[in-house]
């Protein structure tokens, strides 16, 4: 089992649980706590056991986005504030882009960085106490890793420019008006209300809700054409998962077969494709 500093880990009948630890500080993200987020993330992406992700916060909070008086510091000069929006940027990624089914259960305050955890994050479950928003601005800031990019394509650029220019702490209820957050549960119903969502979840086909993820992800950000394209070969993989897999005009596997062992196909196949149309073309 992995250890961490400023994390507590466990794995759960598929489920990864990430607690962020730091509740002294609102669970705000040190270099070190974020470090070792990023490792627990690359953790989750490669085990092939893990299903679903679940990230909450220690202490009544979930994350109060990066520590400020750290970032003043330690952090140095104009390239390096870069080069770690640009790390933090690749960390959401990682995150949002994972195989398994990824959940934010909130409480308390989940601003800047902690905030754009949960858009990263495929469902948000949030008590009504809850706390978010973009401060940063107040602080001579502007968002490094999902405030202003995906939180446009979440709610628009107009409500984005609410958000983060004027830089208020908004009720739960108002994320799940503006389609930020999936659901807001009373304060003592959080943890009854994520037994029952993972226990859905389990029932379901599990390659199902991988390939859903992936078109859906990949489909907003592109054209609807090619989006339907993503679809369309998603809609032919669960074919064949499910057992429509014969094709009988398909190679199954043949190719590869004759590559290894160099019998009559191969021999054929290239024999005929290696020299074809290799001069100039014309007459």
């Amino acid at each position: 089992m992995l250890a961490f500093e400023y994390l507590k880990y466990r794995e759960d009948n598929g489920v990864a649980h990430l607690l962020l630890n730091r509740p002294e500080k609102v669970n705000a993200l040190s270099m070190k706590m974020s470090d070792e987020l990023y490792r627990a993330i690359v953790h989750v992406r490669d085990s092939r056991d893990l299903r679903v992700l679940v990230i909450r916060g220690a202490g009544n909070n979930f994350c109060a986005g990066d520590d400020l008086t750290e970032m003043r510091e330690k952090w140095g000069n104009a390239n390096d504030f870069m080069r770690r929006a640009q790390l933090y940027q690749t960390m959401a990624n990682q995150l949002e882009e994972l195989d398994k089914v990824t959940i934010c259960a909130v409480d308390g305050y989940a601003v800047g960085g902690g905030l754009e955890i949960t858009m990263a994050c495929d469902f948000v479950l949030a008590t009504e106490r809850a706390r978010w928003g973009m401060p940063e601005i107040d602080w001579g800031l502007t968002p490094g890793w999902g405030g202003t990019t995906r939180m446009a394509r979440l709610i628009g650029r107009r409500m984005t420019k609410e958000i983060n220019m004027l830089g208020a702490i908004h009720p739960a209820e108002r994320a799940l008006r503006l389609g930020l957050w999936n659901r807001v549960v009373a304060n003592d119903a959080l943890d009854a209300e994520l037994a029952k969502f993972l226990e859905l979840l389990a029932t379901k086909h599990q390659q199902g809700l991988r390939q859903m993820k992936f078109i859906i992800n990949k489909g907003v950000e592109c054209d609807l054409h090619t989006a339907q394209g993503f679809e369309a070969l998603s809609g032919g993989f669960i074919g064949a998962i499910n057992g429509f897999w014969e094709i009988p005009d398909a190679d199954k596997g043949e190719g590869l077969k004759a590559f290894s062992t160099k019998n009559d196909l191969q021999k054929k196949r290239r024999a005929l494709a290696r020299d074809f149309w290799v001069d100039s073309g014309n007459p």
